[in-house]
């Protein structure tokens, strides 16, 4: 064993030569080393004339809950699909804070009075729905702190007069701010992937009347978010009752009524025109698609490029599915049917497709969505059964068929085909017509409501049969 007095002089030996190796080396390289040592970053600080990297994120931070501004993430405001960031709420009232009330959008495109849309109604907003204060003049209202909701809050301000259904609230009010909120990816500066939203909140739903009568919409909601809440005017009811200022760290407010302020309404008349100017993510539909699929269903199928699927239940050509509306109203002539049905029965024993007729009242959930995972190409009468087009893979082939009555037109379907990807034609018997993107049919024309929700829509079985040959054996478009 070395002495005590030995071991402190080798000690010092050691040191007097690292000091000597350090000073002798060039000066770039010893700032290279302090630069890049544990003090290598500093506030206000450069390194070799690049921004330092922000420090890290302290681990478990506590939430904010001062009063601090509310501001805008999204790169452009859309009509009733508002983003906030630090959106506050006190007595049941929404309160954005901020030094700058003219950056805001007029409150009549984000929020309305929770009234039913009727016609010669007047249901602007009120300040008890929604103000925009200075923090200067939120003290009074919202105190010196907030209880913190965290993550991301989409707010249906709606009632329950257009919730009720499939298509308005999975093709319009989910599809809608899915697409805005898709569109923050894009924003410089906001972290991706984007968090998935954490709650939905009906603060005017009392009950459960946003349910549509076929049993969807929950389902799908709890496929598509397993973890996330669904809440109605009950959980309003407690943060009034608390008598407490609330804020959501991320919210989107989402107003049918503030939706149709958009100019871009009177172009398709549908709640989710105003979000079609946005520009998103290729796919931005994809994860939530999948995610229902797989945990509605049990699997993902696979197809090959022209549609063909290829994993186990596997297709011997690409699937077309017929959805048939026969026992129901706004239906085909029996004729007609039987018409359309064989004509695709001569397809399917061609080689060229295989053939599906559903009729999807009479399927399970787990079995509508199986169904239609599998599809590439979807033939069915304008109505509710095509908002299934949703889950429905987008390929250069997968295209929607929607059969109206003569001369007739509505948008609903070929805006949610335009969101999927998928090629929409609208037939009118024997005829047929399709727009290219930054196209569209102009107007809407019901005719008369008797034919257009009639029981003998005519279609001509072989115009159809053309169509999907056509699709399926030329170059993809």
């Amino acid at each position: 064993m070395w002495s005590r007095r030995r071991q402190g002089a080798i000690a010092l030996i050691c040191l007097c030569a690292i000091l000597y190796l350090y000073t002798a080396l060039p000066t770039d390289i010893r700032g290279h080393i302090k630069a890049y040592g544990p003090t290598r970053w500093r506030q206000g600080s450069y390194a070799d004339g690049e921004p330092p990297p922000p420090p890290p994120p302290a681990e478990n931070s506590p939430p904010d809950t001062s009063i601090s501004e509310t501001t805008l993430p999204g790169a452009v405001h859309v009509p009733g699909f508002t983003i906030f960031d630090r959106l506050y709420v006190w007595n049941g009232t929404l309160y954005a804070v901020t030094s700058n009330a003219k950056a805001f959008p007029d409150l009549r495109t984000v929020i309305s009075q929770p009234k039913d849309r009727l016609n010669g109604v007047n249901i602007d907003p009120t300040p008890e729905d929604m103000q925009i204060i200075s923090p200067e003049d939120a003290k009074p209202f919202l105190g010196d702190h907030a209880i913190v909701i965290s993550g991301t809050s989409f707010i249906f301000w709606d009632t329950e007069q257009f919730m009720a259904h499939y298509y308005h609230w999975w093709g319009e009010l989910i599809l809608g701010a899915i697409r805005v909120y898709a569109s923050l990816a894009l924003v410089p500066g906001i972290a991706t992937p984007l968090p998935e939203p954490k709650r939905f909140i009906m603060p005017n739903i009392v009950d459960h009347s946003w349910r549509d009568r076929a049993g969807v919409d929950g389902p799908l909601m709890r496929a598509g978010w397993p973890d996330a809440s669904i809440e109605r005017g009950d959980l309003w009811a407690d943060l009034v009752g608390l008598n407490s200022t609330f804020v959501f760290e991320r919210a989107m407010v989402i107003s049918r009524t503030g939706a149709h302020t958009s100019p871009l309404s009177s172009l398709w008349y549908k709640m989710i025109s105003s979000t079609m100017n946005v520009t998103v993510p290729d796919d931005f539909w994809k994860p939530l698609q999948q995610r229902v699929i797989e945990n509605a269903v049990g699997y993902l199928p696979v197809m090959d490029e022209n549609g063909t699927v290829l994993s186990e239940p596997k297709s011997k050509a690409p699937v077309v599915t017929y959805i048939s509306r026969q026992s129901g109203v706004r239906r085909l002539s029996d004729e007609a049917h039987e018409g359309l049905v064989k004509e695709l029965q001569a397809l399917e024993e061609e080689g060229l497709i295989e053939l599906n007729i559903a009729a999807m009242e009479f399927l399970t959930f787990s079995q509508q969505l199986e169904t239609v995972a599998r599809t590439t190409i979807m033939v069915g009468v304008h109505g509710n059964g095509l908002t299934h087009q949703l889950w429905m893979p987008s390929s250069p082939r997968s295209t929607i068929i929607e059969i109206f009555f003569p001369q007739s037109y509505l948008h609903d379907y070929e805006l949610l085909a335009r969101n999927m990807g998928h090629k929409h034609y609208a037939v009118w018997n024997d005829t047929y017509v399709t727009y290219a993107p930054g196209k569209w049919f102009e107007g809407v024309e019901q005719g008369d409501r008797k034919d257009f929700n009639g029981v003998s829509i005519p279609v001509h079985g072989p115009t159809v049969a053309e169509l999907i040959r056509d699709r399926l054996t030329t170059d993809a478009q």
